[in-house]
């Protein structure tokens, strides 16, 4: 054993070190508050720059180097290969009157996502390993209208955030004209049939899509049928950069919530009465010290979880007339358990 470790050793030590390319340095100080910070390697942040792709295609030929020489390398891809291998399927949803299901039929890069009527036969509904030739387009998210009559798909090319949202006529897959482009961190949210909320940013300048700064998300509502330039700005807008904001319509499409955050942990919510045209948003939590967000309505009367003055949750109800805090009514107090609340 110590002839074994001496060997080892002794390898090490004679390792040659890896051949890293050269990374040029160049002399650029920025000032931050009176103190001046050098960056030499600022170049590198334009990845769209031809140095840039040089140096990542050297950094990337080390690195393959490297790993073609370990020998042990093949038997983790055949290994891992066999235990990858076997049919995994997602949860089913009924849209409209089909089921939809997700599944993989061992070693396909994505998931296809199929559909099958009563006891029929699956079909393909969508398959992303067929969206692009060289496999990097994927589904991001799809939404069906409460009929199921109408798809909204999100697609993500080269694993970017920036994505396009593809509406389709689920009867026969027919693409309708309402491709929409350069949508981020976005749900979406049908209104009926007649279109649907999505949030995102002003679109990146050319040649800055992945290394573009992206602030002030707004929401959007887009109409079937007319161009993407033309949808109505619904939320958001003013100066707050890094706020994110999402949208989600209740069952019955009377109420559209509106959540606003600027971190993980705590939201603003907002509602407006999709049945009153012309409605105002109405302001339900004010600030951001706790989270939360409508788990159903009967009519007028709001769902409410969050743990606003409760830090395990509780539920609350509240008309939508009426929305404020101080006439919240506690429908499940909350106890010295979390309270987890699934729909």
């Amino acid at each position: 054993m110590l002839a074994a470790g001496q060997a080892r050793a002794q390898a090490v030590a004679t390792t040659k070190p890896l051949p890293y390319p050269q990374t040029r340095k160049v002399d650029t100080v920025t000032t931050y508050f009176g103190t001046k910070v050098a960056d030499p390697y600022r170049w590198l942040e334009n990845d769209q720059a031809t140095d840039t792709k040089a140096w990542v295609q050297a950094e990337n030929k080390v690195t393959q180097d490297y790993l073609s020489k370990i020998p042990y390398r093949a038997a983790i891809r055949e290994r891992l290969t066999k235990l990858w291998n076997y049919e995994k399927y997602s949860a089913p949803t009924k849209e409209g009157k089909y089921t939809y299901f997700s599944k993989n039929t061992g070693l396909q890069s994505q998931y296809v996502l199929y559909r099958q009527l009563g006891t029929s036969a699956p079909e393909v509904f969508l398959d992303p390993n067929t969206f692009s030739k060289d496999g990097t387009t994927s589904l991001a998210g799809i939404e069906f209208t409460q009929d199921g009559s109408l798809a909204a798909y999100q697609i993500s090319e080269g694993g970017s955030d920036w994505r396009k949202v593809i509406v389709l006529k689920t009867s026969d897959k027919s693409i309708v004209g309402d491709t929409l482009k350069d949508v981020k961190f976005s749900g979406l949210a049908w209104k009926g049939n007649a279109g649907f909320y999505y949030s995102s940013y002003d679109k990146p300048k050319a040649g800055s899509q992945l290394a573009g700064k992206t602030q002030i998300h707004k929401l959007y509502y887009h109409q079937l049928g007319t161009p993407q330039s033309t949808d109505k700005l619904i939320f958001g807008g003013e100066k707050d950069p890094n706020r994110y904001i999402g949208a989600s319509v209740t069952e019955d499409e009377r109420f559209l919530v509106i959540s606003a955050a600027n971190t993980t942990t705590g939201n603003k919510l907002y509602l407006q009465d999709l049945s009153k045209p012309g409605s105002a948003i109405v302001n339900i939590v004010p600030d951001e010290k706790s989270q939360g967000y409508v788990v159903d309505n009967v009519g007028s009367k709001l769902y409410l979880y969050t743990n606003h003055n409760a830090p395990n949750f509780r539920l609350v109800t509240v008309d939508a007339a009426a929305p404020k805090q101080a006439n919240w009514k506690d429908l499940i107090a909350e106890t010295k358990n979390v309270l987890s609340v699934g729909t």
